[in-house]
């Protein structure tokens, strides 16, 4: 995936909201090594019986998780996504899971949208074309 330069800055969460967040991106370091359409598969059969999650909610998750994880902070875009997604389905929500890659520069990366729009990711998204995605099961917006 694509390599920011420098990594994301969030809020220190105190110790008490770090628990879902942290099983979270544990749980997602685990799905990332799974092959792409596996765990695609595997985001299908968890948003399962969820309701669309509003971009605030999607915001805080992806909030929560850079906070807790380093890795997420930095160089791993598609952990933080799966991450992001498992803390929303966690409160019975789901965002958009989109990967996909731009040709000029080559890049991959991976992201979560709501109504069509990347959620908190630094830089323009329009050049990459989505490969891979787990759109919300109803299709439909709170």
């Amino acid at each position: 995936m694509t390599t920011p330069v420098v990594a994301e800055q969030a809020a220190r969460l105190p110790l008490r909201r770090q628990l879902a967040p942290r099983c979270a991106a544990g749980v997602a370091r685990l799905l990332v090594r799974l092959p792409p359409a596996r765990l695609q598969r595997m985001l299908r059969l968890i948003s399962r019986g969820t309701r669309p999650a509003a971009h605030a909610e999607v915001a805080r998750a992806r909030r929560s998780v850079v906070s807790v994880s380093t890795r997420c902070a930095g160089l791993g875009c598609l952990q933080r996504s799966v991450a992001t997604v498992l803390l929303c389905r966690a409160r019975g929500r789901w965002a958009d899971w989109c990967t996909g890659f731009r040709t000029q520069p080559f890049g991959a990366h991976a992201w979560v949208e709501v109504d069509g729009r990347p959620v908190d990711e630094p830089g323009e998204l329009s050049a990459f074309r989505t490969v891979l995605a787990v759109r919300c099961p109803d299709g439909s917006r709170s």
